[in-house]
């Protein structure tokens, strides 16, 4: 049994909760500022739109096995375009037995798999760039935290209370793992050795299982801190971190609480638009700032490194005071 952080894991849950219209309280912030984006894309009515219907079965290709801890997109998106053509007609038949017909661009896929999943594959790197990128930082965060706290709960009470707590349709015991919301029995006899964990932010609200032997089942569950994923995190002062990084540098960090256009900023701290340029450049250099292309603009996002620092200047007191004044760089 072991561990992984996915992005393909969240590619699929996160499209189709955009896709459903009926948006959870707690992603609400993430789907008003990602669902206009989609829609401008053409992302909602593209390749994706057909292969992760409203509900039931997403085909299996989808979900590579991750293959280390923590594998990038562009790896995971590696295992994709190359997944056999026996694999994906497989698992095509298996969607137009649900859902009862393919979608015109999903028969092109069947007729022609290696060809077409460039093409699935670069919708899902567009998809990634518009409506994941910029979050990573915070979701990453929130599942790294997951794993620490599960694998020390095995470690320390073992395998039994990782899996009763993991979710109330997953238990142990008599030496059986059961998932009381799956729809079709797991035998060890024809799935994959071991267990897959993988913790996910938009997987909810039951977990996810994908068995494609010889790989080793897959568990997608949702994640510990999802509730509190879209919060502010920007609490306290950052008085400290303007004096290192000057006023409007830190200014434009805590603005970043979404990710943002340099236009959008300029508008709420009144910089210049070139002056926001020029920080922002700055701040990318220092590994403060990531920047993802989303369509004509650019948005900017706080990195992981950035988080870390205004959590931990969070307690010095005055920032309302010291930030709102604006003055010099």
């Amino acid at each position: 049994m072991r561990f992984a952080v996915s992005p393909m894991w969240e590619v699929g849950p996160s499209y189709r909760l955009l896709a459903s219209g009926a948006t959870p309280h707690v992603h609400r912030p993430w789907t008003d500022q990602v669902g206009p984006r989609l829609a401008a894309a053409g992302l909602d009515r593209g390749w994706l739109a057909e292969l992760i219907p409203p509900s039931g079965y997403v085909p299996d290709f989808l979900n590579p096995a991750p293959t280390g801890p923590a594998p990038s997109l562009a790896e995971e998106l590696d295992r994709v375009r190359a997944t056999p053509t026996g694999r994906v007609r497989q698992d095509l038949d298996r969607l137009r037995q649900e859902q009862g017909r393919l979608g015109p661009r999903t028969r092109t896929l069947y007729a022609d798999p290696r060809a077409r999943l460039v093409r699935v594959a670069e919708e899902i790197e567009t998809y990634w760039e518009l409506a994941l990128a910029p979050y990573w930082a915070r979701i990453r965060a929130v599942l790294d935290a997951d794993v620490f706290h599960r694998a020390r709960q095995a470690a320390e009470h073992g395998a039994g209370r990782l899996f009763n707590d993991l979710h109330p349709s997953v238990s142990w015991g008599d030496d059986a793992l059961r998932l009381s919301r799956r729809h079709r029995p797991l035998s060890r006899g024809t799935a994959g050795a071991g267990l897959l964990l993988i913790p996910s932010v938009f997987t909810g609200p039951v977990p996810f299982t994908r068995v494609t032997p010889p790989e080793p089942p897959q568990l997608a569950y949702p994640a510990r801190g999802t509730g509190a994923l879209w919060e502010p995190r920007t609490a306290g002062s950052a008085e400290a971190l303007a004096a290192v990084l000057g006023r409007s540098r830190t200014r434009l960090l805590t603005e970043l609480e979404s990710p943002a256009s340099t236009t959008e900023l300029a508008r709420r701290t009144g910089l210049s638009a070139a002056g926001v340029s020029q920080y922002l450049t700055a701040l990318r250099a220092a590994g403060l700032v990531s920047s993802h292309r989303a369509g004509r603009s650019v948005l900017y996002a706080r990195t992981s490194v950035a988080e870390s620092l205004l959590v931990a200047t969070a307690r010095t007191p005055g920032v309302e005071r010291g930030l709102s004044q604006g003055g010099a760089t």
